[in-house]
């Protein structure tokens, strides 16, 4: 089974709103462009594999309700908010953990009930 573009941007619009709800709600209010940050990037990371990655394959669930895409695409959240925070090192390291977290179970939510 193949996606469109819009059904996998629109996952991705999903899991942008869920994970900026959770920075916002973990990080401290001077700590808001964390939260969008982690928010537009775990869209981002979505969006780009579930477009790179959009193959019959890699959609199909081998577990049910579960494909191999549903399972990569939160690995991809998870490796590019460590990345962000290699380079833009969070003021409070734990909170941040705690989002990353929060946000590739977030995108592995989305990915499963969205697609």
């Amino acid at each position: 089974m193949i996606f469109s573009v819009l059904h996998i941007l629109f996952t991705a619009a999903v899991t942008v709103v869920l994970v900026l709800a959770v920075g916002l709600w973990r990080f401290p209010r001077a700590e808001w462009l964390d939260a969008v940050a982690a928010g537009v990037l775990s869209g981002a990371a979505v969006a780009v594999w579930r477009l790179s990655a959009n193959m019959g394959p890699l959609n199909d669930d081998g577990l049910p309700g579960f494909s191999a895409n549903d399972w990569a695409a939160p690995v991809l959240v998870f490796v590019l908010l460590s990345v962000y925070a290699d380079l833009r090192v969070p003021a409070d390291a734990g909170r941040y953990r705690q989002v990353r977290a929060l946000a590739t179970l977030c995108a592995l939510a989305v990915n499963v009930i969205t697609i």
